[in-house]
């Protein structure tokens, strides 16, 4: 177990807290929580990286971290501003298709959560998370709509990944990564 690892580990276990104060109708809590926990799935990234301390380990749990970070935002999102979620239910449905959708595909065919940290996933992460939790504090809904293309971009780029590679690789920028790795 090294640093990124425990960071992401400890995002994972921080989600039933997030739940927790959804739950209960903490809002504020709820939004700081959440902010700390996509800071730190951009600093155990970073770290990982700048310190030469990426594991298969690390890339796996970063993956679960990530997808469970983001269904406990869809989920606290329903209980603490219903109003705002069936305002923007297309939306927040086509990031939820976005996330599923390739995660399935991976798990269909590599029987295992594919951990790509495509550089349009990153981005998209950025977008739709910071613009969600905006939205949360009463920010316009253009951000999120801005934001949503983002999402669909990523998710074809990983399912393409997953459609051409023979096997699951972590941490693949691209599509042109993965193209280049079945050479």
């Amino acid at each position: 177990m090294n640093l990124p690892n425990a960071i992401s580990l400890t995002r994972f276990l921080l989600m039933p807290v997030l739940v927790w104060l959804a739950w209960h109708s903490y809002e504020r809590a709820f939004l700081m929580l959440l902010a700390l926990c996509f800071f730190s799935d951009v600093l155990d990234g970073w770290i990982a990286r700048r310190f030469h301390m990426q594991t298969e380990l690390g890339a796996r749990l970063d993956s679960w971290s990530d997808f469970f970070n983001y269904s406990t935002m869809v989920i606290g999102g329903w209980w603490l501003w219903p109003a705002i979620m069936t305002q923007e239910k297309p939306y927040v449905l086509v990031v939820v298709a976005c996330l599923i959708v390739p995660a399935g595909l991976g798990i269909l065919k590599f029987r295992s959560l594919t951990s790509y940290h495509t550089w349009s996933v990153k981005f998209a992460a950025l977008a739709v998370a910071g613009s969600g939790m905006l939205l949360f504090a009463g920010a316009p809904a253009w951000l999120f709509h801005l934001a949503v293309p983002f999402s669909v971009v990523a998710a074809v780029e990983e399912i393409c990944i997953t459609l051409v590679s023979t096997t699951p690789r972590s941490n693949t920028p691209t599509l042109w990564h993965a193209l280049r790795a079945r050479e």
